[in-house]
């Protein structure tokens, strides 16, 4: 029996990924959940494992096509068990995927119940229309009777309106296609294909030239499509410079005794093991300063007309790749000793620069730090990330001559930039957060006031 195996919704409702390599091909026996290719979504790398036992019968797309979620991947030919069911027809268990959830219409899962309409008895069967959407597997929804639909926005699951609001669809022009009224997935997919055909003829109308090229023959240009880690950074520091009222604070800080207590931690032999940094120290003082300054350290909710303050710490580290900047988040940073947050910075920034980043450590941070003094840059003025109140950039650290003890002396001196959401939080908590930070970098023992 030949089985396809359609792309899932590998997190937070991104509609597409590109393939980056087969590690299967057609006559080849897998197993299951064995990993069958890699593909690279907005944010990161995913492997995917297969969903069945049996061999490749068929490989749609070819390594760098992009394919919608929901779109058919991969066949195979599965030998499997079937079973009849009361209506005599044969049925088959299909296998869940390891991380993507329940499985479909699992018979053990509660469903939920109809809620009584106006005019209509709470135990009418007829009442009671359910829909698994395809687009949702693990979430059962309640088909509304006609009274329902009438003066309501359009039926559809969180991240098929996440879907819609990303691809500039409004779900008032969309038409559910199923009976159930609820629109799905594949709905706004095709009125956004429906809208895209539409633009591409009335471009195709308009009159093109080639790309310029030398006199050699050698084009003087490259165009490289938008898409993957790339378009996700674009999309979400517009969205984070657009919407969040930025504003930014410089402090310059001694903080030779900070490099004196890293000299100190790399000649001891216990910590040998341990590459400790000043990415770490400075990830623990903001974990410190967070505590004293919890504006900082807070979500701007406007749909729920609220601020969201975070008594935990999930830390967002900047990490260059070369797919682009990703934010992947430590949890409970602020519960971690020195060692423990070197640690995860070095398996964070490891596994980022090999393009294994989990999608789930790349949500859900409330404060975020990025280091461009590792390219010699002093200073500058980060975005803030969508949903977080604040970001630190590091700059480089400098022998430069600076006042100290009434005397001037070569110290080591680096600039903190501190971007932050001004709806969230006023100058003075900026600049206290800032002061704390840079309190201590510039004399270490202070952490053991800040507790």
């Amino acid at each position: 029996m030949i089985e396809e195996f359609r792309l899932p919704d590998l997190g937070e409702g991104l509609p597409e990924a590109e393939i980056v390599q087969w590690l299967v091909a057609p006559g080849d026996a897998v197993t299951l959940n064995q990993t069958i290719a890699e593909v690279e979504t907005a944010k990161a790398i995913v492997e995917l494992p297969s969903p069945f036992a049996g061999t490749v019968a068929e490989v749609r797309h070819s390594a760098g096509d992009v394919v919608a979620v929901g779109e058919v991947l991969i066949a195979f030919d599965v030998a499997g068990d079937e079973t009849p069911e009361a209506g005599g027809e044969p049925a088959r268990a299909t296998p869940n995927l390891v991380g993507y959830g329940a499985a479909p219409r699992s018979s053990g899962r509660p469903q939920r119940r109809a809620r009584a309409a106006a005019g209509h008895s709470s135990g009418s069967d007829s009442a009671v229309l359910q829909a698994v959407l395809d687009a949702a597997p693990h979430d059962a929804v309640i088909a509304p009777t006609p009274d329902e639909v009438r003066h309501e926005r359009p039926r559809s699951t969180p991240p098929v309106r996440k879907l819609a609001k990303d691809l500039g669809v409004d779900l008032a022009l969309v038409e559910a296609a199923g009976a159930s009224g609820i629109i799905t997935r594949a709905d706004v997919e095709e009125y956004a294909a429906r809208v895209r055909d539409r633009e591409s003829t009335a471009a195709a109308s308009l009159p093109s030239s080639p790309a310029p090229s030398g006199g050699d023959g050698v084009p003087r240009e490259t165009h490289l499509p938008i898409r993957g880690v790339r378009k996700a950074t674009a999309e979400a520091m517009v969205r984070s410079a657009f919407t969040a009222p930025h504003v930014t604070s410089f402090l310059e800080v001694d903080v030779t005794a900070t490099m004196r207590l890293l000299a100190d931690l790399h000649a001891d032999r216990r910590l040998a093991d341990h590459r400790i940094g000043i990415l770490a120290v400075v990830a623990k003082a903001v974990c410190l300063a967070l505590h004293r300054r919890p504006e900082l350290n807070s979500r701007w909710d406007a749909d729920a007309g609220r601020i969201v303050q975070y008594h935990y710490v999930n830390l967002g580290i900047a990490a260059a790749t070369e797919r682009g900047l990703i934010v992947p988040n430590i949890p409970d940073a602020d519960r971690m000793t020195l060692v423990e947050l070197s640690d995860a910075i070095g398996e964070l920034a490891e596994t980022a620069r090999s393009g294994r980043t989990r999608l789930d450590s790349l949500s859900g941070g409330t404060f975020s730090i990025t280091n461009f003094g590792v390219f010699g840059v002093d200073a500058g003025t980060p975005i803030v990330n969508p949903g977080e109140a604040g970001i630190l950039g590091l700059g480089a650290v400098r022998r430069r001559p600076w006042e100290h003890d009434g005397q001037v002396a070569l110290r080591d001196v680096m600039t903190l930039s501190l971007s932050f959401d001004h709806r969230l939080a006023d100058g003075e908590q900026g600049s206290r957060f800032l002061v704390d930070v840079g309190d201590v970098l510039r004399e270490p023992g202070r952490a053991m006031l800040m507790g």
